[in-house]
């Protein structure tokens, strides 16, 4: 596919981040961030963003309770944080690591959010054009392929794995 030829994000040789987004890609991922923002300014109790509040004490829903009472609040400002770093950066050519860590967990949080609405899973699905959920499936599969491109950008500055003593 002609789209996704060129890379979408590289590491630049002093350390940052290169985006290779054409605008159409950028107005997208707008909308969605600026549709995840609205979502969780208005409830953390929607179905479909419970991946991203996850139940830490399944057998205990009094535990559970309160573990959510503790933590949800941060969960929701950090998420938040990352929607506006990336509101804030969907127009530059340049990202620093902390601008691409925050891609990576939008992305994700994009991607966890649409999947479970899908209810979708890591097999490959066959579009049929006239699924009325069709283009939801394809902004599924996009945000799958540049959350790779970032994983792909960010593990390119690790160190080679050496071979553990013995």
């Amino acid at each position: 596919m002609a789209l996704f030829r060129r890379r979408r994000v590289q590491r630049t040789r002093a350390g940052t981040f290169e985006l290779n987004l054409p605008d159409q890609e950028r107005e997208v991922l707008g909308a969605l961030v600026k549709q995840l923002r609205e979502l969780l300014v208005a409830t953390t109790d929607d179905p479909s963003v419970r991946r991203l509040f996850p139940t830490a004490y399944h057998d205990d829903p009094e535990r559970d309770r309160e573990y959510q009472q503790l933590v949800r609040d941060e969960l929701l400002a950090r998420r938040l944080d990352v929607l506006t770093t990336v509101e804030s950066t969907l127009s530059v050519d340049s990202l620093d690591e902390d601008q691409i860590s925050a891609w990576l967990r939008a992305l994700n949080d994009l991607r966890l959010v649409l999947g479970t609405r899908l209810d979708a899973d890591e097999s490959p699905v066959e579009l049929d054009p006239e699924d009325p959920d069709a283009p939801l499936f394809a902004v599924y599969d996009y945000l799958g392929f540049l959350l790779s491109e970032v994983v792909d950008a960010l593990s390119e500055g690790l160190p080679e794995p050496t071979e553990p003593d013995r």
